[in-house]
């Protein structure tokens, strides 16, 4: 969400998404508030220090990393404040994170080389990872009396498994990861997070199969994404909808258009979608749940407030879909 203010942030979630609100994340507010500097905040026993080049591994927790931890913190107590005073008690809250190989390839070791070069120090932050995000999800259903759920953000993913990963000179890459391996730590973090677990990739070509396979129970992208995406894609997406699985689905754009859109146009995507995969329309009302079509710290506040009602108001357009509609 855009801006600095948790307590704004919170009563705008919960007054446009009352049946699924999500704990805000305010990047403009610095270090510590963005995507990895939040997650480092959620490690268990690993700390992570600023540096001119981003987000260091440090042997013990400094003002960086307290700075993050504390942060996480108000924005849970913003968040209760805005349930009580809506009056307000969702059964589910969505809490999200880096995933862990978004994060290996973020932060970096003593060398300056990513996390990512490091095959057991991948595996302990995964470790960390897994630990914090099992106790944050336990404390925010305690405090709020709501089952919280987790989304792992993987918006990196695909460049670890290319193996376009940078080094620190810029003058290479880090190999590929194989999508075995790949697999097998989504996995052992997934293993230990509430059901059901969201998986989300914002970028080019996700690897819906995979993040299938390491136990994502629902898959969250942008849907401008799968339409220009190969067949591949497309039918990994196709698989996930035969076998039950749910799609949060970007179609509300980030930052507002200068032209107003329609709700049918808004839509568009999706129906198209469902028509290419040979899908009947109704797999959107029972496995479809439209979203932003990724995070709106970009957008005015104004626009994050519309956004999120337009993703609200498309949701429950494919409920009940209007006569135009038809195919």
């Amino acid at each position: 969400m855009p801006g600095a203010d948790a307590l704004e942030a919170a009563r705008i979630v919960i007054g446009e998404l009352p049946q699924l609100p999500h704990l805000p994340e305010l990047p403009d507010r610095g270090a510590g508030a963005d995507m990895i500097g939040r997650t480092a905040a959620l490690l268990v026993d690993l700390a992570v220090e600023l540096v001119p080049s981003g987000y260091r591994v440090t042997a013990r927790a400094g003002r960086d990393h307290r700075r993050g931890v504390e942060r996480l913190r108000r924005d849970l107590d913003a968040l209760e404040e805005a349930l009580g005073s809506a009056g307000a008690q969702p059964e589910v809250i969505k809490l999200q994170a880096a995933g862990p190989w978004t994060l290996a390839a973020a932060v970096e070791l003593h060398s300056g080389h990513t996390v990512l070069t490091d095959l057991g120090a991948v595996r302990e932050f995964a470790a960390s990872l897994a630990e914090g995000l099992r106790v944050h999800a336990a404390e925010v259903s305690h405090r709020l009396g709501a089952r919280a759920i987790v989304q792992l953000d993987e918006p990196g993913l695909p460049a670890v498994l290319a193996g376009s990963v940078p080094t620190p000179s810029g003058l290479g890459t880090v190999p590929a990861v194989p999508e075995s391996a790949a697999v097998e730590l989504l996995h052992s973090v997934f293993q230990e997070l509430p059901v059901p677990r969201i998986a989300h990739c914002c970028a080019p070509r996700p690897p819906l199969a995979l993040l299938r396979r390491a136990g994502a129970d629902a898959l969250a992208v942008d849907a401008d994404l799968l339409l220009s995406a190969p067949w591949t894609t497309l039918d990994a997406l196709g698989e996930a909808w035969e076998a039950g699985v749910s799609v949060l689905l970007g179609l509300v754009p980030v930052v507002a258009p200068t032209v107003p859109s329609a709700l049918a146009d808004l839509a568009r995507p999706a129906l198209d979608l469902v028509d290419r995969l040979g899908f009947d329309r109704a797999v959107l009302a029972e496995r479809c749940l439209p979203t932003p079509s990724c995070g709106l710290a970009g957008a005015t506040p104004a626009w994050a407030q519309r956004a999120l009602a337009l993703a609200r108001e498309l949701g429950q357009a494919f409920l009940d879909p209007p006569e135009v509609w038809s195919p």
